[in-house]
């Protein structure tokens, strides 16, 4: 009996099947992004280590981005998916494919416009976020930055197209497409980096955007996008003013991350590149799971707030709580319980010490205080987008900055890159704890949704996979030494497969059914009944 009033909390088969696959075709995409980030990582530390060569090169690499996500990027989830899903019905289209169209040469021409400021403003934008470092590495930067910035106008159409086709949920294409950006990174460096040294891997950005852009056309069948410079539709006016508030959180997080840039540079040359490795493994569990499961939950929340279907939008919004707590919360573990040896076995060869192992390891513990704070968040904020509602989200992460500057300043000389990771921590649970305020005050919280018994059981699973992949791992290191490549990966591989044997028994026993869902999911997707 108790069996049937839990299954009765979830939304319909129907619903729920969409949602988990929907998921799991991004979650299987961000898979192979994520291997190829590693291999990608695993590359650059091998032939450049934390030099100072490597640090400019994370921090060149993010200047893209950061722009990407201000002009771009914010859009997907904030407005062009929610704004799109509302002309995706089959007598609405052709006015979706004139906005698309609008909205992808408005684009077009911003980005060209940015780079070009790009490319005549790089040595200011540099000694601004990298003040701290001797001339000859700024120039080097400065260098590596007009190589890269060509990348932004790749990257905003590829973003603009995948909103489109995440409105259409069409999710195969976008799922895939920074695997190919990071396998245009690991190609370039390999096969250039003799002879142009970290240049190489600026090239493989370019090449990678590129790459990632081609892969969306073949999903865009059916679709009649037009360049157009008349920029004049109501829908565009509604993208650009939900979009405002994102503008404004977006430019004030860039505003944080050029303080903690400066701050970083001024540590010596090491610390952003020891910071850019610990991050790229809080980022793969991120991509993992929050990214791929919110990102498919999204057009759902968006359909059912337009319907006027609470009890639709709740039961998505529970799901997706559910969801991420059980794949988050042993993800964590595991890169808690077994993070040096993941860290000495993808990063520790080449140029990469067993003293840059350390303090990366370092970093990675402090990171993951934040890592199940900044998946919910990330679910939350796309509630909020899904209401149409963008400046509650972004007021909230304005206010988190000074949480942010409140850790950094004060101990960035005593703790060093320490107090700047410590720092981003809390900003991140921080942000999330006033999200759940938020969402009860005006939202509201997904009753029936066994959100808590989900937190707890998943807690409990999760400590115990965690113990269990330790003492594996601890035993393999002590029978066969922690020197050479198989030793490690023997290592690392029993200690995680033995750690996920014991969540997946647990969770048959804890009968934490979301489990089965993204299994059912994932086998309906391998072609198996």
């Amino acid at each position: 009996m108790a069996a049937e009033v839990e299954s009765s909390a979830l939304p319909p088969e129907t619903g729920r099947g969409a949602v988990a696959r929907a998921a799991g075709v991004i979650a299987l995409g961000s898979l192979l992004s994520r291997v190829l980030g590693l291999v990608r990582e695993s590359t650059l530390s091998h032939f450049f280590g934390t030099s100072g060569a490597a640090s400019a090169f994370f921090l060149v690499r993010e200047i893209p981005q950061k722009l990407y996500d201000l002009l771009v990027g914010g859009h997907i989830s904030a407005a062009l998916v929610p704004v799109f899903s509302e002309y995706t019905d089959a007598e609405r289209r052709a006015e979706l494919w004139r906005i698309a169209s609008v909205f992808c040469s408005l684009a077009a021409v911003a980005l060209a416009a940015v780079v070009l400021l790009v490319e005549v403003g790089a040595p200011w934008i540099i000694t601004v976020m990298a003040g701290g470092w001797p001339a000859d590495l700024q120039q080097e930067a400065t260098f590596l930055l007009r190589l890269i910035s060509p990348a932004l106008l790749f990257m905003g159409l590829t973003g603009a197209v995948m909103g489109l086709l995440y409105a259409l949920k069409r999710f195969s294409y976008p799922a895939f497409v920074t695997a190919l950006f990071n396998g245009g990174i690991v190609v370039a460096v390999l096969v250039g980096q003799e002879h142009l040294g970290v240049a190489s891997a600026a090239l493989g950005v370019l090449l990678g955007s590129v790459l990632q852009l081609v892969l969306q056309f073949p999903g865009l069948r059916g679709t009649r996008l037009r360049p157009t410079l008349r920029f004049s539709h109501p829908a565009l006016r509604r993208i650009l003013g939900l979009y405002l508030p994102v503008v404004f959180g977006v430019a004030i997080n860039i505003v944080r991350d050029v303080v903690d840039r400066r701050l970083a540079s001024g540590l010596g040359e090491h610390s952003i590149s020891q910071m850019g490795y610990a991050t790229t493994l809080i980022q793969t569990a991120l991509g993992l799971i929050a990214a791929a499961i919110s990102l498919a939950i999204l057009p759902s929340l968006s359909r059912a707030d337009a319907a006027g279907d609470e009890q639709g939008y709740q039961a998505n919004l529970g799901l997706g709580l559910r969801l991420i707590l059980t794949l988050v919360l042993p993800a964590t573990a595991v890169l808690y319980f077994l993070g040096r040896p993941i860290v000495s076995l993808f990063l520790e060869h080449g140029a990469f010490t067993a003293g840059d192992t350390t303090i990366v390891t370092w970093a990675l513990y402090l990171y993951l205080l934040s890592l199940p704070f900044a998946a919910v968040d990330q679910l939350l904020i796309f509630a909020f987008y899904a209401r149409k509602d963008t400046l509650r989200p972004n007021l909230v992460g304005a206010y988190v900055v000074g949480i942010y500057l409140l850790f950094a300043l004060p101990f960035v000389g005593q703790w060093g890159l320490f107090a700047l990771v410590i720092a981003n921590s809390a900003q991140w649970i921080w942000h999330t704890v006033l999200m759940l305020l938020l969402l009860r005050r005006h939202i509201g919280w997904p009753q029936g949704q066994r959100i808590g018994a989900t937190l707890g059981r998943s807690l409990l699973a999760a400590v115990l996979m965690g113990l269990s992949a330790w003492g594996t791992a601890t035993l393999l290191e002590w029978a066969l030494g922690t020197a050479g490549l198989g030793n490690r990966l023997v290592t690392v591989a029993a200690g995680a497969a033995v750690g996920i044997a014991v969540y997946l028994g647990l969770a048959m026993l804890l009968r934490l059914e979301e489990i089965w869902v993204v299994w059912k999911a994932v086998r309906r997707k391998l072609g198996r009944p």
